[in-house]
């Protein structure tokens, strides 16, 4: 009985990584396929093999934020984690319906912490794990916005005496290696997020603990973890989420290759930085800041304000919001003696 829970947690883990990928594919393909330079089709291949392949070099750092850096994971069981999964699910599919470029990280950290409180009350979060997380919410847009800003005005004076057919010619091919950064990055910070749930699993069950483990008892993450975790988010972004890449690509400014290409470049740059240093950051939050950015190059009124401010309020929910739901779920499956 044990181990069929187990393997349902993993499973329910793995379709959230997948609605992950469904429901980020805007972040990785919607300036790339906005600016025409690959078809939607293309696109989400492109996308999904390179959110694959980044579990061949990045590590772990996030996954062992997740796993055991922001809640006590002694007081994690199967119904918290399960609680957890649910409230960041729900919260994907419902700002996906609206078609809201929400993060699926901040859902995750929410849902889990609400689920974890209505077990074990205030005192199971680790205030340490959490302060890089909340301060990188603000942090990572304004990221966006300098680096996307940065790149095109140097992308403006580099090619200043270039005429605009040109700049289009070289920058369409240079999309495509833009995009493949983005991918890449947002596949090595997004997918490890999932990694930490399922090592969580497994370490919450003592005859399983040692394959999340080492030496010195410590929580790792083993690489057929790591290699579940990329092929779940890499299928999820090979189905895309139309809805939300018409409001990424089209709706909060007009892109061109170029502006593509700088906003892209920029936020891979902020994703990489924070990956390294064990942040789940925010991809979204990075690629809507760039885009923003790149679209103020041109003037102010370039950028739709009303539509980036709605997607800003979303933000601003996403962690409270999961944190809801995910306690709702565990207070109520501690009406049935599920705890």
């Amino acid at each position: 009985m044990e181990l069929a829970i187990i393997v349902g947690l993993v499973a329910v883990a793995l379709i959230f990584d997948y609605i992950n990928g469904f429901h980020d594919a805007a972040n990785s393909i919607a300036t790339v396929v906005s600016t025409r330079v690959l078809s939607p089709g293309h696109a989400v291949v492109w996308a999904a093999f390179f959110n694959f392949v980044a579990a061949f070099g990045f590590g772990t750092a996030v996954a062992r934020t997740i796993g055991s850096g922001m809640i006590d994971i002694n007081s994690v069981t199967f119904a918290v984690i399960f609680s957890g999964l649910f409230g960041a699910i729900t919260w994907d599919l419902i700002t996906w319906l609206f078609g809201l470029p929400t993060s699926s990280s901040h859902a995750l950290v929410g849902g889990y912490a609400g689920a974890a409180i209505a077990k074990a009350g205030w005192g199971v979060i680790i205030p340490a794990g959490w302060t890089k997380t909340l301060i990188f919410i603000v942090v990572s847009p304004l990221i966006g916005i300098t680096a996307g800003f940065g790149l095109m005005v140097a992308i403006y004076w580099t090619f200043r005496r270039m005429s605009p057919g040109r700049v289009d010619h070289w920058f369409r091919r240079l999309q495509l290696l833009s995009a493949a950064a983005f991918s890449l990055n947002h596949g090595a910070n997004d997918a490890q997020k999932t990694m930490g749930i399922i090592a969580g699993v497994l370490f919450t069950v003592p005859l399983y603990r040692p394959l999340v483990t080492d030496a010195s008892g410590h929580m790792t993450i083993p690489f057929w973890i790591v290699l579940l975790a990329h092929a779940a988010i890499g299928l999820g972004t090979l189905s895309g989420g139309w809805r939300i890449i018409h409001t990424m690509g089209s709706r909060i400014t007009k892109l061109q290759p170029v502006h593509g290409f700088a906003a892209e470049t920029g936020a891979a740059g902020a994703v990489f930085v924070s990956t390294m240093l064990g942040i789940p950051v925010s991809t979204t939050h990075a690629i809507t800041g760039a885009i923003v950015g790149v679209g103020s190059t041109r003037r102010l009124s370039a950028v739709r304000w009303g539509v980036a401010g709605r997607i800003v309020w979303a933000w601003v929910l996403t962690i409270p919001a999961a944190c809801l739901l995910g306690m709702g779920m565990q207070s109520l499956l501690g009406m049935f003696g599920i705890r």
